[in-house]
Parts: C-alpha cells; sequence; structure tokens
C-alpha cells in the first residue's frame, strides 16, 4: 500500500518496514532464520491522490482541508449538475468545519456524483501527535492501522513473516498474498489467534492446546493470526 507522509521529517518517500512488536514477539517463541515486517511504500504530495492513506502533521491538515474547501467551492461555481451540487452543498460545510472528507461516510453514489478522488482528505488520514513526529516508525504503524489495514503471521522454517492484509478480507484472498498458486489450489487455512498463541507459548504449544482452527476460505482473517495454508497444485 502507499502512504502519502506531509511533514513528518523522519518519514522520507521510500519503502519502509513497519517494525510491529507482535513480530518480535513471534519471532522470540519460534524459531526460524529470518524476521520480515510488513512494509509500505511512502510518496510525496505530489502522489496524494495515489495513495491509500495520509499521516500529516497538524499544520499540514489544514493546509488540505482548506484545498478541499476552495474545490468545493470552484466546484459549486461552475454550475454543476443537479446530482454533484446535491453532494457538494452537502460536504461544504462539514468540510468548513474541519472534518475530512472521508470519515462523512458518502455512499458509493454520493461519491461517483463528483470528483471524489480529488478531494484532499478522501483518503483515510491519521494526525501526528507532537510525540509520534519525534517518532516515526510508530506513527507510520498507527497510521497502517487506522487506514484499515492489518497484518497476518506466517512463522517458522526459514522465515517469520507478518504479511499486510486489508481488514475484512478472507482466507482466500490472503493467500493470494503470499502467491497466486496457494491461491488457486486454496483448500483450507490453519489459523491460530495471536493471543492464544502467546497464551500457550508458541506455535506446537497451541496446537497441543487444542487453539488451531481449520477454516474454509471464507474465513476473515482477523489481525495477527497465525496462519498455515493447506493447498493442491
Amino acid at each position: 500500500m502507499k502512504i502519502c507522509a506531509l511533514g513528518i521529517p523522519g518519514l522520507a518517500p521510500g519503502r519502509h518496514l513497519l517494525r510491529d512488536p507482535r513480530l518480535d514477539q513471534a519471532h522470540q517463541l519460534v524459531k526460524a532464520d529470518e524476521k520480515a515486517y510488513a512494509a509500505v511504500d511512502l510518496v510525496d504530495e505530489s502522489a496524494l491522490v495515489e495513495a491509500d492513506a495520509i499521516v500529516a502533521a497538524p499544520d499540514r491538515v489544514l493546509e488540505l482541508i482548506l484545498e478541499d474547501v476552495e474545490f468545493v467551492e470552484t466546484r459549486l461555481g461552475r454550475d454543476p449538475g443537479p446530482e454533484e451540487r446535491a453532494v457538494l452543498e452537502q460536504i461544504l460545510p462539514r468540510i468548513e468545519s474541519e472534518e475530512p472528507v472521508f470519515r462523512m461516510g458518502l455512499s458509493p453514489e454520493q461519491r461517483a456524483a463528483f470528483d471524489y478522488h480529488a478531494l484532499r482528505t478522501a483518503s483515510p488520514l491519521t494526525v501526528a501527535t507532537a510525540d509520534e513526529v519525534a517518532d516515526p516508525p510508530a506513527l507510520l504503524l498507527r497510521a497502517f492501522r487506522e487506514s484499515g489495514h492489518i497484518v497476518f503471521l506466517t512463522v517458522g522454517g526459514k522465515e517469520n513473516r507478518a504479511w499486510p492484509l486489508r481488514a475484512g478480507s478472507t482466507a482466500w484472498e490472503a493467500a493470494g498474498c503470499i502467491h497466486t498458486d496457494i491461491q488457486k489450489g486454496f483448500i483450507r487455512a490453519e489459523i491460530i489467534s495471536f493471543a492464544d498463541f502467546l497464551e500457550a507459548g508458541g506455535e506446537t504449544e497451541a496446537k497441543r492446546a487444542g487453539k488451531l482452527r481449520l477454516e474454509n476460505r471464507a474465513y476473515v482473517i482477523q489481525d495477527c493470526d497465525l496462519v498455515n495454508f493447506r493447498f493442491g497444485k
């Protein structure tokens, strides 16, 4: 996924690891040759409309909101059609009260009535605190979570790894994050919740305690589930 960082000195464009402490815990409990964090791509303001989420310093958030007010007022001044006008007139006072557009809960039909993605606050927006500006890795992790994303873990063997996934995704969709062949040949997913994994003290111990569940392709992955996919060729 792509995150646009605005006014955060420690977040430069490029590939950044999400240093989730839960993967560190898993790595202590399950032996593996390597540890691989999930990662995101940071982009600058020129690519803001392509970003899945925005993380910004407080002063930059106000700038984005003012730009959205200007955009809506400009559109209204150009005599838009009735559907577009109705939506723009509805959202303008809310933007003026400094409410980001992505929090307004607009329906797909309302979004389609105008150029929704041209708005600067249309993407999930995380506002950094002063402490978080001084701790970019923690801030990036919060922005990832607040944008509606989670991770699932695969552990043991060559690598303990966290995989990024949009919240609400199924086991079948998660399988495709690893490899299309796993998705195509999906048979079932072996799931251990992260809480059960920690309580048992490891993957093997959780299995012995009867905490492993067999789930089908429609199972909705929960944040930090330990997952092992069974698949055919």
